[in-house]
């Protein structure tokens, strides 16, 4: 009797803490779920422009505190930042809506501005929230002190390949002074911020737009909170079963798609771009540009493009299929085509900014948090020879993009191990999700495997698209269809009774 009793009693509690959102004195959350928010100004000095225009959009900032390690949450604590702005039509307002555009480790106090001016509809009607993720922008930001942003492709050979092995052993060593927090980089543990942030803010639930990491950001708080979500959007979805270290190396035939569409695209426009009448003269000429890049250094203006760097110039081609983005692409192509041929050349704007972030240090730390996620949400293999032989294995097929998204990174040789298991994602919590069958950085394959693990998600898929993210013109051409769907969704929380099609216009 005493037993059954102890039992009612803790599952009442547990159903209190669903019903109310709020945490219990037991589980050591109360006094950060409970704590005040102290908004602010957003500007932080004179040079602050994000924070000076956010002011200006009337956004309020703030912090909240969050444990260090949700297993201890009487031990050390860090600060999370935040932006907010207020729903435009507070007489209908609906609830709070925490927006993720990606990354991993990209800051969004100020990315939350973009969906207000891009979806008006949505702003009327929910609080936009902006969180910078733990360790991120103005969350207690790490930084590891890298000498370079990437590790880049592993290059044509066994020489190149243990050039970037000794790169990326050097960046892991570098973080080992940060040992104390990189299990708690986690994207868990981002997720529990989330929480903590709704809870803080007095919402019983919390609606969500995510896209590419932000998907698996968004499915990871759908499985630790399922009775916690409102209206959750999941733009251009990971493979929540593949996310990780490695994820990147499903994405060959995905890339090998994208650059033959460009390619197509850019033949259309010979006249203009001079690569070639075909598709197939277009993708000669990237070939070209590999292979002379395999036997040394291109001189591009002030720069020295080599195998390691070039494949990382390529991947730009997943910058979106408007006219614009492949006009922009085409041109850089022409540049490094024309260096390939020995000619003497001056890289676009475009260029000249994609290769100076390659060849300076990674100031800010952004990249190092990057890998510090995904380090800390899956293990790596720590065999340099797996890579090695991977690589070799779809040399022929992939000879662009192979020995760059089947590269070790520093995760090979970080210095902790994951502090809890990759999340295993299998509920029915109702979800939108919509992304393009074309998309190369969120293969379609995989976003049809996180709409099978989300047994209660639609998805709407664009058909005949190139582009990674679909929704509300965010960072590709916008859909109307696309983007009236989820907005009915998330306004008039209608979604659609089936899977449903959208066409390119």
């Amino acid at each position: 009797m005493r037993g059954r009793g102890m039992a009612a009693v803790l599952a009442g509690t547990a159903l209190a803490t669903v019903l109310t959102g709020r945490a219990t004195a037991d589980d050591g959350l109360a006094r950060f779920q409970n704590q005040r928010i102290d908004w602010h100004r957003c500007q932080n000095g004179p040079d602050d422009e994000a924070g000076k225009e956010l002011d200006a959009a009337k956004a309020q900032c703030a912090e909240v505190t969050v444990p260090l390690d949700y297993g201890r949450p009487d031990g050390r604590t860090i600060k999370v930042a935040m932006s907010r702005l207020k729903a435009t039509d507070p007489a209908h307002r609906r609830g709070t809506l925490l927006y993720n555009p990606g990354g991993p480790g990209v800051p969004v106090t100020y990315l939350a501005l973009m969906v207000k001016n891009a979806a008006p509809e949505v702003a009327a009607r929910y609080d936009l929230i902006g969180m910078d993720p733990r360790f991120v922008g103005r969350s207690t930001p790490l930084n590891c002190g890298w000498p370079s942003p990437i590790v880049g492709s592993a290059g044509p050979d066994r020489r190149s390949f243990d050039r970037t092995t000794a790169l990326a052993r050097d960046l892991a060593s570098r973080c080992a002074a940060h040992r104390d927090v990189l299990p708690y980089v986690s994207t868990r543990d981002t997720a529990r911020d989330m929480d903590v942030i709704r809870a803080a803010l007095g919402e019983r639930k919390l609606s969500y737009l995510g896209s590419s990491y932000g998907t698996y950001l968004g499915a990871v708080y759908l499985q630790l909170f399922p009775g916690r979500a409102d209206r959750v959007v999941l733009d251009s979805a990971l493979d929540v079963d593949r996310y990780g270290p490695d994820l990147a190396r499903y994405q060959g035939p995905a890339l090998a798609g994208v650059m033959r569409d460009w390619a197509a695209w850019t033949a259309r426009h010979h006249d203009r771009y001079r690569l070639g009448r075909t598709a197939g003269e277009v993708l000669a000429v990237v070939d070209r540009i590999n292979r002379t890049t395999g036997r040394g250094p291109l001189k591009v203006g002030r720069f020295q493009v080599d195998s390691r760097v070039l494949p990382m110039i390529m991947f730009n081609v997943t910058g979106g299929d408007s006219d614009e983005a492949y006009g922009s692409f085409a041109a850089d192509v022409k540049v490094l085509g024309d260096a390939a041929r020995g000619v003497e050349v001056t890289p676009t704007p475009v260029l000249e900014q994609v290769l100076t972030g390659f060849s300076g240090p990674d100031v800010d730390g952004a990249s190092a948090v990057q890998n510090a996620i995904f380090c800390a949400d899956r293990a790596a293999s720590r065999d340099p020879e797996t890579y090695y032989r991977d690589i070799q294995a779809h040399r022929a097929g992939e000879p662009l993009f192979g020995p760059l998204i089947r590269n070790l990174t520093p995760c090979t040789f970080w210095p902790v191990a994951p502090a809890e298991p990759p999340t295993r994602v299998r509920n029915d919590v109702p979800v939108l999700m919509v992304g393009a069958t074309g998309d190369p950085g969120a293969p379609y394959q995989g976003q049809r495997a996180t709409h099978r693990a989300l047994t209660g998600s639609r998805l709407v898929t664009l058909r005949g698209a190139f582009r990674h993210t679909v929704y509300a013109g965010l960072f590709s051409p916008k859909n109307d269809c696309v983007d009236r769907i989820v907005n009915r969704y998330l306004v008039d929380g209608v979604m659609p009774a089936t899977d449903t099609t959208c066409t390119e216009t």
